[in-house]
């Protein structure tokens, strides 16, 4: 069947009803009780989320409601109150206290399919293919960087060297409300570890993303939210922190206004970051004929400085007209001065030696536009017409300067080595959605159009310096559809890609042209059980490019035995997930997935060793196979009133083969990582937590590992001001001072790892404040670009 008449098949209306119903409670001077039940069927509601508030917004008391759907507040002054409910399943409710005996909450519709987790405040929700982490629900968030808390969010976890995983992953996409932001693109540990927690609203965890997006995004997409709530007034968020030893200071603000038609959001923030000397070495052992040891001993002082600014701003000319731009922008100075010694042993002693000072600078800078209109209609509010462009512009200009001295044997001398990188991309994309009772269709066409260029040289050599322009054009349409039935909720869709590639070098009469054509099938089943439970199930073919710095084929010399290039003649690869989940929440927070994905021809790190200069050389090649067969849970429970607990975990199974020196190798190797918090709330504000975090070794390809680790964190806050000023201090890992971060890479002729050192033991202060109200919601448009066809 051809894609047009796909189209025309999937084509019809879907039309939403939302109805609200509210109730109202009992009050006197001591206590205020009620019930709870359902708008539909009338029945009692049990474990609902009932909180107390002040006048001024202040949570005065949570509870549960019994079995019978009632709750009891008691010891109360005689003064106004709120209450606000959550449940699984239900629409939200905010009512003052006072009034009726029966609350009744309103169902909600099956075209979401939405699982609320609810404990005190619902912290995690479940959707077809993605679950959403609610971050101001969490208490910890107030004085803790985004990075840390990424550890306790299902499917992410964070490596020994502080790299973000996604289902074990490092490819995914980074999104800033719902828009893809060149500040994630090149940079994503330093910025996430910059991004105070207490300004961020939640994160989506995108595990199977729908046709309309891009079909690149091997493990799917991670989607940072920082829009507040708010009707005609403005609130903000200041974060200041500092860590040490390892110095790191930094402040973080958001700031979100809405005035009538206009509303605009910003976020922004720095850091510096300045550390003690660290120490490492490394180990390569080769075999044949002439077996040789290498031993080097290193020590590095790094240090940089960072910063960001996101910005949205809105207009609603009307309601069916609806206009939106976005400005982001970050940047990066590095530094980094270090020492090597290295020996090359043989049979007959010391064969060649020297000492190596070098003196690297690093510049990196990044900005974004992009704008979108929105066109409703007047016969159904629900079908949309959006309009979008965008622009990025990245530049990274690395620098090195080696002196060598002290030289056995050794034919290499003084060198400079410098780098330019340069990314410049155009993308224009028209979406229509059309709604028609119990089916909703969605389509559009998108194009992308990229222009790289890399120069690159070592000491004004001309066989060592490059000039390359990597020009790319990704033209693309899909059509997806999501039919709601009863406790049923598919989403099924198609997405074709067609991709070309012309690479030109300044030094080679050989350029690299490539044209390919692809049709992407998603597929995902939600369905909800009894009780607010659900399973869902689901299947997607996606796509993974080589972005620039796997192609970029200069070839770095910092460390001169062991070279890394790129290789420009890298292809895409086509990863296929197989996906199954269940949800289950009642006093217990219960979510658990495995997930199948297997590659062919995919571009792994190859490391092979030259016997006739004795380097070992790490490139990129698409010989490699992998599989992955993983298993994810995350727990949450209330011990008490005060005390909470929760787990998130994951284990993977690899099958990983490549091909090195023309030989064939093939690797098993089992990971895990779990995250164990818990969290004490004490009398006037106070809180203490812990975190535990395990996680084992990691594959960087089908050649190495990484070592695993065990990690702690123990903190105390106090809430201040009506819970708008909170201080929190901790300390990290108080039992070990360094971590020794170990790589073992093996091949066809040599054994070599690498040790390198950073602090783990440190503490921390933190600061924040909240200032302003929430109330309503800040208008956004509802579609956009989101280019997520390049690896992280």
């Amino acid at each position: 069947m051809s894609i047009k008449n796909v189209s025309r098949i999937l084509i019809c209306n879907l039309l939403f009803l939302v109805a609200y119903a509210s109730g109202q409670t009992t009050l006197n001077q001591s206590k205020i009780s009620g019930i709870v039940a359902d708008q539909v069927t009338k029945l009692p509601l049990n474990y609902v989320t009932v909180r107390l508030k002040t006048a001024d917004g202040t949570t005065l008391k949570t509870m549960l409601t019994l079995n019978n759907g009632s709750f009891l507040f008691t010891g109360l002054k005689p003064e106004p109150y709120q209450l606000t409910l959550s449940a699984l399943g239900y629409e939200g409710l905010e009512i003052p206290a006072e009034g009726r005996d029966t609350l009744f909450l309103q169902p909600k519709e099956n075209g979401l399919k939405e699982v609320s987790i609810t404990a005190d405040r619902p912290i995690l929700r479940q959707k077809a293919g993605k679950i959403i982490y609610d971050m101001q629900a969490d208490p910890d968030s107030k004085n803790t960087m985004l990075l840390d808390m990424m550890r306790k969010i299902p499917y992410l976890s964070v490596d020994g060297d502080q790299n973000l995983l996604l289902k074990g992953s490092p490819d995914f996409r980074v999104f800033l409300n719902g828009k893809p932001s060149g500040m994630f693109a090149r940079d994503l540990k330093s910025i996430l570890k910059s991004i105070p927690a207490s300004t961020v609203q939640s994160i989506e965890v995108m595990t199977i993303p729908s046709s309309k997006y891009d079909a690149e995004g091997l493990a799917g997409i991670i989607n940072i939210i920082t829009i507040k709530k708010l009707n005609n007034e403005w609130n903000g968020t200041l974060n200041l922190n500092a860590r040490l030893p390892d110095a790191g200071t930094g402040a973080g603000s958001s700031f979100t206004f809405k005035k009538n038609k206009w509303g605009m959001s910003a976020m922004t923030g720095g850091n510096l970051n300045r550390s003690p000397e660290l120490t490492g070495n490394a180990f390569r052992q080769t075999y044949g004929t002439n077996p040789t040891d290498l031993f080097q001993e290193r020590n590095r002082k790094p240090k940089s400085e960072s910063g960001y600014l996101g910005t949205e701003l809105s207009y609603e000319i009307d309601t069916l007209n609806l206009i939106s731009a976005r400005f982001n922008t970050n940047g990066k100075h590095a530094e980094d001065n270090g020492f090597l010694h290295s020996t090359l042993s043989g049979a007959q002693g010391i064969l060649q030696g020297y000492e190596l000072a070098e003196r690297t600078r690093a510049n990196s800078s990044g900005l974004d536009f992009s704008a979108d209109y929105q066109l409703g209609f007047k016969a159904d509010k629900n079908r949309m017409l959006t309009l979008s462009y965008s622009y990025q512009n990245h530049k990274n200009d690395p620098f090195t300067e080696a002196l060598i001295s002290k030289v056995t044997n050794y034919p290499n001398r003084n060198f400079r080595q410098e780098q330019y990188d340069h990314t410049k991309e155009n993308t224009i994309q028209l979406d229509f959605v059309r709604p028609h009772k119990i089916l909703t269709v969605e389509m559009g066409v998108k194009g992308i159009f990229r222009d790289n260029k890399a120069d690159f040289k070592v000491d004004d050599d001309p066989q060592n310096s490059d000039h390359l322009t990597y020009r790319q054009q990704v033209l693309s349409a899909y059509n997806s559809y999501q039919l709601n039935w009863n406790s049923w909720n598919l989403q099924a869709g198609l997405r074709l890609e067609h991709t070309s590639i012309d690479a030109d070098f300044l030094s080679h009469t050989a350029n690299v042209k490539q044209n390919y054509t692809n049709l992407f099938p998603t597929i995902m089943i939600n369905k909800t059980l009894k009780g607010g439970n659900s399973w869902n199930a689901g299947f997607s073919q996606r796509m993974k490019r080589p972005g620039i710095n796997r192609l970029n084929p200069f070839v770095n010399r910092l460390n001169p035995d062991f070279e890394t290039t790129g290789n420009p003649d890298l292809r895409p690869v086509v990863v296929n997930s197989i996906s199954l989940g269940y949800n289950s929440s009642k006093k217990l927070t219960f979510t658990a997935g495995m997930d199948y994905s297997f590659l062919n021809e995919a571009d792994l790190p190859v490391s092979t060793f030259d016997p006739v200069r004795n380097i070992t050389t790490k490139t990129y090649d698409n010989s490699g196979e992998l599989a992955g067969l993983s298993s994810f849970v995350y727990l949450r429970y209330p011990l008490t009133s005060r005390l909470d607990l929760s787990m998130n975990g994951r284990a993977i199974y690899f099958w990983m083969s490549g091909e090195a020196m023309g030989q064939k190798i093939k690797a098993r190797l089992f990971t895990y990582s779990f995250n164990l918090s818990s969290g004490y709330n004490f009398e006037s504000g106070w809180r203490t937590s812990m975190n535990l975090n395990l996680d084992s070794r990691n594959p960087t390809g089908f050649q190495g590992t990484t070592n695993g680790m065990l990690s702690s964190s123990f903190n105390v806050s106090k809430t201040l001001i009506k819970d708008k000023l909170s201080f929190g201090a901790g300390i990290n890992n108080p039992f070990t001072k360094f971590r020794t971060n170990e790589t073992i890479t093996e091949g066809p002729q040599f054994y070599q790892r690498d040790y390198s050192q950073s602090y783990f033991r440190s503490f921390s202060v933190n600061l924040n404040y909240n200032f302003g109200s929430l109330k309503g919601e800040l208008k956004k448009n509802k579609r956009g670009i989101r280019n997520n066809d390049l690896s992280n």
